[in-house]
């Protein structure tokens, strides 16, 4: 009879199996809640089982029938890692949704026709239940690791959300659901403004979009894509954010723009995956495109084509994400926005834009350009006449377009590629009157900003290098330089790479600006962005092949970039120490505990629910303290203002913005 009652069970699955369409929540009338027990270590992912939980109850057949909806069996209980990982994600379901600790789940195991006893695991261990009993379910996810940014796109792991009149289709992988090359706005004609997605109802969400064009000839215009890594999908009458119970369950959105000087970059980097924030921090992650160069940053004195598109794409995506977040199982009311270097810096301006305000409540601005030389216009934004001079003038001569005729007419009807290519391409935020109204962030109090929000600015240690200049002696190490003393070339060229102070930071919290506000200088980097090649790798030893960051080496700008998005480990980039891996799961731990009560230290209640390591650091102080920045480096620590008397040799004081 035992035999029996498996087999039908069995003939079940396997039927509905072949006969189901794509599933979403609704199909199996329950929360889908994607649940890994990340550490980050890609050493050893693939032995980690992933679990999918219904948290509606079932009965033990029911159950089968749900998960077999999903093309999945109930859990299986004989994983590698199965017994320790399952007591962590159940502690942290308790922790998270209030459900007792004592509650019972349907998992795979022996059943008794005879006794009518099914298996079933709780915090306790296992234990056995009457088949009839109604529980929630843990269905196996036998979804497979990505590799190398390539996910398995059998319709097997496909899954379907409907959000108003929209159906997407997207897929799952062991670490999260995911949404892939959503258009998030109509296809918007050259040098006009974007507007919310009005297309076919039936979108495709399985493969990236293209990038935006830019100037090394990849992408296209039809570019306005944005992606949605998320841990949850909610029934669809719980994606209604109107409720307080709807609210409680949905998670906290992070949003993410890409950096590339505007000119360059594109949302779907294998860098910027969001499989690692979203599993390990239990939030969702979105990344976008945005109009680039020419194309996206164009303004002319014409009184039509006033700039700051790809800023505007920014916004409208932001505007999806408030419509159609919470279908996603992330809240409308809790978004953050986070991005690097010309990311940083569109963080900066959105903070400032009167259109922005209100569609998020967190900001994470991660080495913005807010400095000299080259980074200047990140921070201090041109008026449309300052960047025709600067820019638009030669570029419209460059590209044949000016000589009495119709600039915008001819513009339009050039081949992108020769737009983006192009010498002289803007790619510049301008003072429009409408999305920037001050020729910089108003952290003096006397301007538009957007105040109720939580802020952090950060930068790299040596995120000058970027914009330093020619490194002053090609035959010395980078170790060597670092240390020199009595160089004057050298030593300049030291001053100036150190020079990452943010002024904006310092004048925001003296006037208290924000809800609340934090900035970090990181002292641990992978890579980051290299002006001259192979200063910012730490030293190769025998004993550290792949680098020792303990010895001296440039902290190069955006070199935050992998420990923040938890990617560091994968690929052609190993661990180089034994701290890169506990570093990053500190760093995804603090960037998502930001998003989550924004406040950057982690509640040490979530870290043991989720069975993550509690560092007993000092606690990392706001930016009123009297330790107002934290080092992020093995191990962090509170600081001072750092380089205060560099910056007011190069001019650049902290109390520059109260100039």
């Amino acid at each position: 009879m035992v035999i029996l009652h498996l087999l039908l069970n069995l003939l079940c699955w396997l039927c509905l199996c072949a006969a189901s369409p794509t599933p979403g929540s609704h199909t199996v009338s329950s929360d889908m809640w994607l649940l890994f027990q990340n550490d980050l270590d890609w050493h050893t992912t693939a032995k980690h089982d992933s679990w999918i939980l219904l948290s509606s109850s079932h009965t033990h057949t029911e159950s089968m029938t749900a998960c077999a909806k999903l093309h999945e069996a109930l859990a299986p209980t004989n994983g590698t890692f199965f017994h320790s990982d399952i007591i962590d994600i159940l502690k942290y379901v308790a922790f998270e949704t209030g459900m007792s600790r004592s509650q019972r789940y349907w998992v795979s195991g022996s059943s008794s026709a005879q006794n009518a006893l099914c298996s079933t695991i709780s915090i306790s261990g296992f234990s056995s239940a009457k088949c009839t009993e109604k529980l929630p379910t843990l269905c196996a996810n036998s979804a497979p690791h990505r590799i190398s940014n390539q996910t398995d796109l059998s319709p097997a792991w496909q899954v379907q959300v409907e959000s108003g009149r929209l159906v997407f289709t997207g897929t799952r992988d062991h670490l999260s659901f995911r949404f892939l090359g959503i258009p998030y706005a109509n296809k918007p004609a050259r040098w006009a403004y974007s507007s919310l997605y009005s297309g076919p109802s039936n979108i495709s969400a399985l493969h990236f979009g293209s990038p935006c064009a830019q100037a090394t000839l990849r992408g296209s215009e039809d570019c306005l894509f944005l992606n949605v890594f998320t841990p949850f999908l909610p029934m669809r009458h719980a994606s209604d954010a109107s409720s307080s119970s709807s609210r409680m369950r949905l998670k906290p959105v992070m949003f993410w723009m890409h950096g590339g000087g505007f000119t360059g970059g594109e949302g779907s980097e294998s860098t910027f995956d969001g499989g690692n924030l979203a599993s390990r921090g239990d939030v969702v992650v979105v990344t976008i495109n945005y109009r680039l160069g020419a194309l996206g940053f164009l303004a002319l004195k014409d009184g039509v084509t006033k700039g700051n598109y790809g800023i505007a794409d920014q916004i409208t995506a932001l505007k999806w994400v408030r419509q159609h977040i919470a279908s996603f199982g992330g809240d409308p009311s809790r978004v953050t926005i986070f991005g690097q270097s010309a990311g940083a810096a569109a963080v900066r301006a959105l903070l400032g834009s009167p259109p922005a305000f209100g569609l998020f409540a967190g900001a994470i601005s991660q080495s913005s350009p807010a400095g000299f030389s080259g980074s200047r216009p990140y921070a201090e934004y041109y008026t449309i006449e300052e960047e025709v001079e600067v820019a638009a003038k030669k570029f419209i001569e460059e590209v044949g377009c000016g000589e009495d005729v119709d600039e915008l007419a001819c513009l339009r009807k050039l081949p992108w590629q020769r737009v983006q290519t192009a010498l002289n391409a803007p790619r510049y935020i301008v003072v429009d009157g409408t999305f920037i109204i001050r020729d910089r962030l108003s952290v003096d109090g006397k301007g538009p900003i957007s105040s109720d929000v939580h802020v952090i600015f950060g930068w790299m240690a040596g995120d000058g290098a970027d914009f330093a200049g020619a490194f002053p002696l090609p035959d010395t190490t980078q170790a060597e330089s670092i240390q020199s003393i009595g160089n004057d070339t050298l030593d300049l060229f030291n001053v100036t790479v150190r020079v990452a102070n943010d002024a904006a930071a310092y004048s925001a919290a003296q006037h208290n600006i924000f809800q609340s506000m934090w900035t970090y200088q990181f002292e641990r980097s992978y890579m980051g962005y290299e002006p001259i090649p192979g200063i910012c790798d730490p030293p190769f030893t025998p004993a550290h092949p792949f680098g020792d960051p303990s010895l001296p080496y440039f902290q190069c700008h955006s070199g935050e970039q992998y420990f923040t998005f938890g990617t560091l480990g994968q690929g052609h980039h190993p661990f180089r120490d034994e701290f890169d891996l506990p570093f990053e799961q500190v760093t995804v731990d603090i960037w998502t505990a930001f998003a989550r009560t924004y406040d950057p230290n982690p509640d040490e209640e979530f870290l043991a629910a989720r069975g993550y390591t509690v560092q007993k650091w000092k606690p990392w102080l706001d930016a009123k303290s009297e330790h107002p920045v934290r080092v992020l480096a093995w191990p962090s620590r509170g600081s001072g203002w750092v380089e205060r008397e560099q910056c007011k040799v190069l001019g650049f004081p902290l109390d520059y913005y109260e100039q």
